[in-house]
């Protein structure tokens, strides 16, 4: 499966995207040569992408081979702890400081992505576009960076908790009440709408891993 190259996008980019859209999942090899193929581009930046990923604990080493990291459950736990503060901050300062047109942008998002409820995937692209949203919403340069590596890292879960059995539809209603507390300019309700939105969703992803546990055993 070949990916086209985007414009003006580095060897970095283009594999973190590939792991992100599950081209590559965790335990699989990453092999220099076959990268530079793939993209088209020579194996020299495709290395110098490989040992950044690799230090920022994207890939593994499983002896001399490079392969997408994965998660372990206290992994997980410690990743969603750390986005349940960091979103709740963002949606609070999206509140306080979100122009008017990034929140018609927000209430515009959640109404487009009420039709794509039975479609995990596409709805998992929504949900990553709409929580970018709130995080430049925030005006916080750095919350942002912070918050571009935890989304990165949830790239590494194999799965996504809006494929869980109605969870796309109540996802979508807490998008919704999200957006309400940013139009209301409430940072109070926004924050803790985001934080419960976050705690909800990563009680959905115990619950996916204890079936699939359950399932191998």
């Amino acid at each position: 499966m070949a990916l086209q190259k985007p414009p003006q996008t580095d060897a970095y980019s283009m594999i973190l995207e590939a792991i992100d859209l599950g081209v590559y999942r965790p335990g699989d090899r990453l092999v220099e040569s076959e990268l530079a193929e793939r993209f088209g581009v020579s194996r020299t930046p495709v290395r110098e992408a490989l040992q950044r990923l690799e230090t920022q604990s994207l890939l593994a080493r499983d002896g001399r081979s490079l392969i997408v990291a994965s998660l372990d459950h206290n992994q997980m736990a410690e990743l969603y702890v750390v986005r349940r503060e960091l979103e709740g901050l963002a949606a609070r300062l999206a509140a306080q400081h979100a122009t008017g047109e990034e929140v018609r942008i927000l209430r515009e998002m959640v109404e487009e992505d009420n039709a794509l409820t039975e479609n995990p995937a596409a709805l998992s692209r929504a949900n990553r576009r709409f929580h970018k949203q709130i995080h430049l919403a925030s005006h916080n340069r750095y919350l942002v960076q912070q918050l571009d590596l935890v989304h990165r890292t949830m790239a590494l879960m194999a799965t996504t908790s809006l494929a869980a059995q109605g969870r796309g539809a109540i996802a979508q209603s807490e998008h919704d009440k999200i957006v309400r507390a940013i139009e209301a300019r409430n940072a109070d309700a926004a924050d803790e709408a985001l934080r419960e939105h976050i705690s909800v969703a990563f009680m959905t992803r115990l619950k996916q891993d204890a079936a699939q546990r359950q399932d191998e055993s």
